[in-house]
């Protein structure tokens, strides 16, 4: 229940932090393209190898940006892998583990109750090393109009500014997101990573992997979600069902 509190408070500000952006009116967004999702629709579910592919790119590229301060390493069991495989993505990194004699803080290989590795120790160091403060991703396909395809669409929406377009200093040119001028340079080009599986790390299969991994992320109860609807919309149906039968045998010896 805390943990579904959180996100509801992390979406929220995310939705008023924005993606990294500078400020822009809603109206100047171009509609995203619309991506064929496994999760999408009352049957849909996670794609366990996309997803495990999306947390690849997530922690080679998108991690030395954006934390996800609300996820440990052990919930990497909901995409399917091992505990052997957590086990060794979490020791393969450093995270706080408290403080040393005098005091400071203290970096050890990290643990699967660990949390994901944050990249910047604050939000101030994030700024100040950046210029904006990348969000925490672990919600943000849940703070945006167009989720899926909205994260997709920036990701893969970087271009060169038109002729004519004034772009502000500092500030990137991206197709999709409103206003087209975002702070966050293009995070992914294609052959950024080498999936483990051996599909071809183009852009457009990097985006759609790391977009499932943060679907996933932010709705690890979708699908179970999902399961328990259908099976109260099948009895419901059935109740309905039997209860207009009873009521037809009830009221069929009945003259009116």
């Amino acid at each position: 229940m805390m943990r579904t509190i959180l996100r509801g408070v992390a979406a929220g500000a995310l939705v008023a932090l924005g993606l990294w952006t500078a400020p822009a009116r809603a109206q100047d967004a171009p509609v995203p393209p619309q991506q064929v999702w496994s999760f999408d629709g009352p049957f849909g579910t996670f794609d366990m190898a996309a997803a495990q592919r999306g947390f690849q790119v997530y922690s080679q590229v998108c991690a030395n940006c954006h934390s996800m301060d609300q996820l440990h390493y052990r919930d990497l069991s909901g995409i399917g892998l091992s505990a052997a495989q957590i086990k060794a993505i979490a020791a393969a990194v450093q995270v706080p583990v408290g403080v040393d004699d005098q005091g400071a803080p203290k970096l050890g290989p990290g643990t699967p109750a660990s949390m994901f590795r944050a990249p910047f120790a604050t939000v101030d160091a994030a700024r100040n090393a950046l210029g904006a403060a990348p969000p925490d991703l672990s919600v943000i396909v849940n703070a945006r109009e167009y989720h899926a395809n909205y994260i997709y669409g920036i990701l893969t929406g970087f271009r060169d500014p038109p002729p004519g377009f004034k772009l502000q200093p500092g500030l990137y040119y991206n197709e999709y997101f409103p206003g087209h001028q975002i702070h966050m340079p293009q995070p992914l080009h294609g052959n950024d990573v080498t999936y483990a599986d051996g599909t071809p790390a183009r852009l457009g299969q990097e985006a759609h992997d790391v977009v499932t991994f943060l679907t996933w992320a932010a709705n690890p109860e979708m699908v179970e979600r999902k399961q328990i609807g259908v099976r109260v919309v099948l009895f419901l149906a059935l109740m309905g069902g039997l209860t207009y039968a009873v009521k037809r045998r009830l009221w069929a010896n009945v003259d009116h």
